[in-house]
């Protein structure tokens, strides 16, 4: 068979011409192709070479070091014996506490970090995130422990370990914008039950709410004017100058007593409750203008960080000056709204107050929970907005603020 497919083949070639069995071409280089040649292959070399790791390039591999093991994030850990913290019954917890956070260097230097759930001994509910600076508005009415200390009177307030103050952890926010601000205390809460529950729920939340250290029930109203929203301060009764037949209650402080004697009565009126940003005069004409008697106090009140809001009742009072040479927060009010207890006549009042704090920037004005301050406040400060008064807590008007 393969010999006569040669000789069939042959058949067609033309007579007399031999040919030689025909061989492979072979291509010629050109000077054109070998210089693209070398261009690719030098190309190729560059970029394996950037592929390679630099410091495996720098030194021989007989020199170079094992990578280090992976490098994990120590978490202090409390004692074994340690109990958590309470509140109101309730374990609390820092807001990083409920995982294990676990940090790892790899060979590249990169660093990954991996959260896995934290164990927990017991079950039920836990409060997180109660160190934070200021206070949460969905646990306004919790206090912080941190700005509490425990004495034979009860708890008081205290300068945090951070320096955080109760002045500013539990006041309440405002626009920061320097406009026109107004600040309305409403005191007298706590006397009577049907008045202090129509302050709270009818008074917009903008306004601050004082309530007075010999009243009824006062750790349940707190919880509730702080869970509306309200600022709130402690008014502390001091003696008046027709005292005793004008008696502002228990525990009043009197210029007689020694400043020992005073403290403790101020301590024991400071315990009934929790969460306010200040103290505030109740009544106390004589003791206001009696500076022997109303130093100690206001330093105890200002070493505690609490502002002292004088209500501007006593024409003779000290306290400016004394706040001034403490350098403590304080406040003063520059006019009582309801001196004469009519809607139609606070109203008048509260006019006055706004021209009083578009002239100086801000004004403070006090009154108490009779059902007609109530009506007059909620009416004005619905309006004040569209006037550009913004009403702000009091403690935002402090002079150290």
């Amino acid at each position: 068979m393969i010999g006569r497919q040669t000789v069939d083949s042959n058949l067609h070639l033309p007579l007399g011409q031999n040919r030689k069995a025909a061989t492979p071409k072979r291509k010629r280089l050109s000077l054109e192709r070998l210089l693209t040649g070398l261009c690719t292959a030098v190309v190729l070399g560059l970029s394996v070479y950037a592929t390679l790791p630099f410091q495996g390039l720098q030194r021989p591999a007989a020199e170079a070091t094992a990578p280090e093991p992976p490098k994990e994030i120590a978490q202090a850990e409390p004692p074994a014996d340690a109990k958590p913290p309470a509140r109101n019954g309730l374990p609390v917890a820092h807001s990083r506490s409920g995982a294990n956070v676990e940090a790892t260097t790899t060979d590249d230097g990169s660093v990954v970090t991996k959260y896995t759930p934290k164990s927990r001994e017991s079950s039920g509910p836990v409060l997180v995130g109660t160190d934070k600076v200021g206070q949460d508005p969905r646990m306004a009415a919790m206090p912080n422990d941190a700005l509490l200390e425990d004495t034979p009177e009860g708890r008081l307030p205290i300068v945090g370990p951070d320096g955080m103050r109760p002045v500013d952890h539990y006041a309440r926010p405002w626009s920061g914008a320097r406009a026109t601000r107004v600040a309305i205390v409403v005191g007298g809460l706590g006397l009577s039950q049907t008045g202090t529950q129509r302050a709270i729920k009818q008074l917009p939340e903008e306004i601050t709410l004082a309530f007075a250290a010999s009243g009824n029930s006062l750790q349940r109203w707190m919880q509730e004017a702080r869970r509306n929203g309200h600022e709130i301060l402690l008014q502390v009764p001091l003696e008046p100058f027709d005292y005793p037949d004008n008696d502002p209650g228990p525990d009043t402080l009197l210029t007689a007593n020694a400043p020992k004697e005073n403290l403790k009565r101020l301590h024991r009126s400071m315990a009934k409750i929790t969460n306010y940003t200040g103290v505030m005069n109740y009544l106390g004409g004589r003791f206001l203008s009696n500076a022997d008697a109303l130093e100690p106090v206001m330093r105890d009140v200002a070493g505690r960080g609490l502002l002292f809001l004088d209500d501007g009742s006593s024409a003779q009072t000290l306290s400016g000056t004394i706040g001034k040479t403490l350098e403590a927060p304080q406040a003063f009010a520059d006019l009582q709204l309801d001196g004469q207890v009519d809607e139609t006549a606070i109203l008048t009042k509260l006019d006055e107050l706004e021209r009083i704090a578009r002239r100086n920037g801000s004004a403070i004005g006090v009154a108490s929970a009779f059902d007609e301050s109530i009506a007059a406040i909620s009416k004005w400060s619905n309006e004040a907005a569209t006037r550009g008064i913004e009403i702000v807590g009091v403690a935002s008007l402090a002079t150290d603020r």
